[in-house]
């Protein structure tokens, strides 16, 4: 019985230390997804809080489109309260291709200095937002890969990791979401 009971201890030892490396490993991985949700919120701020200054440049150029500044400003506070995943941040997208759409109308916006700054900074927002999206799908598809590979199957429920979730598009903005913003001049 003594023999037993070595072999016993031992191969639970094996097995404690299994499942330590298991847990150890999604957790690290289930930061990489947490990670990738704070860049994503990190790239709407951003883009949010361009959105007032880009307003006020083309507000000194074209001060009777009330209309589309307050269409934009609404989109703005409705996607800044907002879910990332949620309608409002592509009504915001569609609000702000109407603003920038003005510089159309107004020759002196178009050759505004401080107007075509805004408008490199938001592009570039826009593709750091899909390179975000991007890494967060990425990540997500590594936390789910390791917790559904065996033996991380059989402890991952009991540890507590559940199925993280793709960043999912609305229908509305599928197709869009890795295109550089239209802005033509």
């Amino acid at each position: 019985m003594g023999g037993l009971g070595i072999i016993l201890a031992v191969v639970l030892v094996i097995i404690v230390v299994v499942v330590i490396g298991i847990y150890n490993r999604l957790v690290g991985y289930r930061q990489g997804v947490r990670q990738g949700v704070a860049d994503i919120d990190a790239q709407l701020r951003q883009r949010h809080d361009l959105i007032p200054n880009l307003v006020e440049t083309v507000k000194g150029y074209a001060a009777h489109e009330s209309s589309t500044f307050e269409a934009v400003i609404a989109a703005r506070n409705a996607a800044a309260a907002g879910a990332p995943t949620s309608g409002s941040e592509q009504q915001l997208k569609a609000a702000l291709g109407n603003l920038l759409a003005l510089g159309e109308a107004y020759p002196d916006l178009k050759a505004s200095a401080n107007f075509q700054s805004l408008q490199s900074e938001l592009a570039d927002v826009e593709d750091k937002l899909a390179a975000a999206r991007r890494a967060l799908n990425a990540a997500v598809a590594r936390f789910n890969a390791a917790r559904e590979s065996f033996p991380a199957v059989l402890f991952a429920n009991a540890l507590g990791f559940a199925e993280a979730d793709f960043h999912r598009l609305d229908a509305s903005e599928q197709g869009t979401v890795d295109q550089v913003p239209k802005i033509g001049f």
